[in-house]
């Protein structure tokens, strides 16, 4: 198979772990893992623009992840407020067009407005498609999908009967992307802590040791070959996807 046939995903999704470990195996304060995940996190969107990645998908902070002591809440809030506040621009030179999806209104005022904004002023860029996934659960998305489709049903608008897994698919965040092709997590802990539980039916999951701060876009390229050895028959039977008789 020449290099422009091996299968590229369209769309990789990321659980960024490890941070927390990475900054206690070096004797260093909590503080210092997610600032040097940050950076990784940083050269990973350029390294999937350069690899023509059409939509990256980060798990940033889940909906459990207030449960953690307030001091390093705290400290992923403000980090996540500078970030925004400095790659914005970078974004913006580099085409990349970022959202968020999440329960966004428990966060403070100023960082809504942070986010809003960064959504705003890279709206128009055609290039990768960076989504953060922030207050974010799967069983939290799937519910409030299920909310909006009630509400339709309450109305009148929608018959019960018309729900079917296309029209559901449409109320989940994500609606208007294809479904992740390639799940990655970093760290070594093999579960996908209920992150985009409706969107990763079919998804190759990828896992590996290497804590996210070490994450490099050789370790990417790791994950993309991973990736291209895999037969994705979605139900059928691998002479079907082959084309070849059994």
């Amino acid at each position: 198979m020449c290099a422009s046939e091996i299968a590229r995903p369209r769309h990789i999704a990321i659980i960024m772990d490890g941070n927390g470990r990475w900054a206690k195996q070096r004797g260093r304060p909590r503080a210092a893992g997610h600032q040097a995940g940050f950076r990784t996190t940083r050269d990973i969107v350029e390294a999937c623009g350069r690899q023509q990645i059409e939509a990256l998908t980060l798990f940033a902070f889940s909906s459990e992840n207030w449960k953690r002591p307030q001091t390093e809440v705290g400290l992923l809030m403000d980090l996540f407020l500078r970030a925004l506040k400095s790659e914005v621009s970078k974004l913006c030179e580099n085409n990349v067009r970022i959202r968020f999806i999440g329960e966004r209104s428990a966060f403070q005022p100023k960082l809504q407005s942070e986010m809003n904004t960064a959504e705003k002023l890279t709206q128009d860029n055609t290039g990768l498609k960076l989504t953060i996934a922030v207050n974010y659960g799967g069983r939290w998305d799937i519910v409030n999908a299920a909310r909006q489709l009630a509400a339709q049903v309450h109305s009148g608008d929608l018959e019960p009967d018309a729900i079917d897994i296309d029209l559901f698919s449409q109320h989940v965040s994500l609606a208007d992307l294809i479904e992740p092709d390639l799940f990655i997590r970093t760290g070594g802990e093999k579960r996908i802590s209920n992150y985009l539980l409706w969107h990763l039916a079919y998804t190759e999951l990828y896992f590996t040791d290497v804590l996210w701060p070490d994450f490099t876009e050789v370790e990417l390229t790791s994950a993309l070959a991973f990736y291209a050895g895999r037969q994705r028959r979605f139900g059928q039977t691998g002479e079907q996807v082959t084309g070849t008789n059994a």
